[in-house]
């Protein structure tokens, strides 16, 4: 009990370290958006495409890596040996990648159609964050979540700090004041965004750096071999998750006229942000409840716990998914801050729902996990990614941004359905469908009345709510009752 105690505990700090920084760039997004911050829509599309290269490039350098690490450091006898091997091996990795980039900057640039200055703060940010993937690792497998936590939330602190400093104060500073003259430049507000990031990033390898000092760096050849051979899967679904994630924008870029993109990009990023309350949600649950499904995976008849478990995901996110639709408006002006993005407000019910489907996924996993078929993980994210892509380059020449929501769903609705489907046949699980399908056809069919029918009439829209909680309370009365009473 003392081990299952402490278990959820440093689940509970890691996801916290995980969530957290995601509300927080809730801030940035309003921060980025408002009126006068950068000089238009497009150049929030310019971020908004840089940071979609990051999320690719970051599973690139990071090459399966990380997860290889902590399969050989609780497999192998000599610990010091999985550490040294795989510290090395990223290390030379990512100062190849750091000259070969710098030598290319140039040529990168043209080929993504990213201002140079850009290119060359995005090389050094890629650096500085593919150099702590392991000592973060490190920190994870010998139980450190505490500093493990205080440093991922410090990154993000002093990220949100210099915006705030660079983008709003520093211009008003810089008046009068030689020292803070000599800092500010006009229509820098995109590289300051790209400056905050590279500090915030060098203050985390900083505080990382005794890591560095106290490893024996020892490189087995043999060893980083097999760490190699195991992390190419997990590589390989990485990037087809960075895919369905964020090359929406990538292909935007590439595909729509070079007057309209950036805006198009800037509106949807910024609008696409409201999914993020599902993700948090989707998130925080797969990070407290995934110990759970490993520790009573021996148990008898586990399937019936999980089952209940997706059963509780979707009829919580099934409220969220309609609580955010009904009140997205109200959102907009609170977490948007232009009305010049509020355009492609059309989208936010689809990726919501997008956003909802990821995390049925997620929870549906559970019988390729459990059942060491790993692969299917890959596989269904290849076909996802493949999803994704077809459909963006078929119809954003002419549907633009809505084609991308559009794509997602579809993309994420497919592996949904996928994995329900294989894990009928490996590992059987007795879930509640007709309770599920009740939730999520009333929360869909609701959302899509009170948004696209009855948008911004709150009588329709609360009332749609009322209607569902009770529905909910019918339903799930006696477990409501139960955690009320706990």
């Amino acid at each position: 009990m003392g081990g299952l105690k402490t278990l959820f505990k440093q689940t509970f700090i890691y996801g916290l370290a995980t969530v957290l920084p995601r509300m927080l760039s809730f801030l940035l997004v309003r921060l980025h958006t408002g009126k006068g911050v950068l000089k238009s829509v497009a150049d929030y599309g310019d971020v908004s495409l840089i940071y979609s290269y990051f999320v690719l490039f970051n599973v690139i350098l990071a090459y399966g890596m990380e997860t290889a690490f902590f399969r050989f450091f609780n497999k192998e006898e000599d610990k010091s040996e999985v550490v040294g091997t795989s510290a090395i091996s990223l290390i030379i990795t990512s100062i190849l990648f750091f000259f070969l980039a710098i030598v290319f900057q140039e040529q990168i640039a043209d080929l993504v159609a990213v201002k140079a200055e850009y290119i060359n703060l995005v090389i050094w940010i890629l650096l500085l964050d593919a150099l702590v993937i392991i000592p973060f690792a490190w920190l994870r497998a010998n139980a450190k979540p505490i500093r493990y936590a205080v440093i991922k939330i410090l990154n993000v602190v002093i990220n949100l700090g210099l915006n705030l400093f660079l983008l709003l104060w520093l211009k008003e500073l810089a008046l009068g004041n030689s020292i803070f003259d000599s800092i500010y430049r006009p229509n820098f507000e995109v590289n300051y965004i790209f400056i905050a990031n590279l500090i915030a990033s060098a203050v985390t390898l900083v505080f990382m750096l005794p890591f560095y000092f106290k490893i024996r760096y020892t490189f087995n050849i043999s060893l980083w071999k097999q760490m190699i051979r195991y992390a190419l899967p997990v590589l390989i679904a990485g990037v087809a998750f960075s895919i369905n994630e964020t090359f929406d924008r990538i292909l935007l870029n590439k595909l729509l006229p070079v007057g309209v993109a950036k805006t198009q990009i800037g509106m949807y990023s910024a609008c696409y942000k409201l999914a993020l309350f599902m993700t948090l949600f989707a998130t925080a649950y797969r990070l407290g409840i995934e110990p759970f499904f490993f520790s009573h995976a021996k148990a008898e008849n586990p399937q019936k716990n999980y089952a209940k478990i997706l059963e509780f995901f979707v009829a919580l996110g099934s409220l969220i998914l309609l609580g955010v639709v009904v009140f997205a408006d109200i959102l907009k002006i609170i977490f948007i801050g232009d009305s010049a993005y509020w355009e492609a407000m059309w989208i936010v019910p689809i990726l919501l729902v997008a956003s909802f489907c990821l995390g049925i996924y997620h929870n549906l996993s559970v019988w390729y996990k459990i059942t060491d078929r790993t692969k299917f993980g890959a596989y269904i994210s290849i076909i996802g990614a493949i999803i994704t892509l077809v459909l963006n380059v078929v119809f954003i020449p002419k549907y633009g941004y809505k084609a991308s929501a559009v794509a997602t769903l579809a993309a994420y609705a497919i592996m949904m359905l996928l994995s329900f489907y294989f894990g009928r046949k490996y590992y059987p699980i007795p879930y509640n469908l007709k309770k599920i399908g009740l939730y999520l056809m009333l929360s869909t069919i609701f959302s899509a009345i009170s948004f696209y029918q009855f948008r911004a009439n709150y009588i329709v829209g609360i009332s749609l709510l009322i209607v569902f909680l009770g529905v909910l309370w019918f339903s799930e009365k006696n477990q409501i009752k139960q955690l009320l009473k706990r």
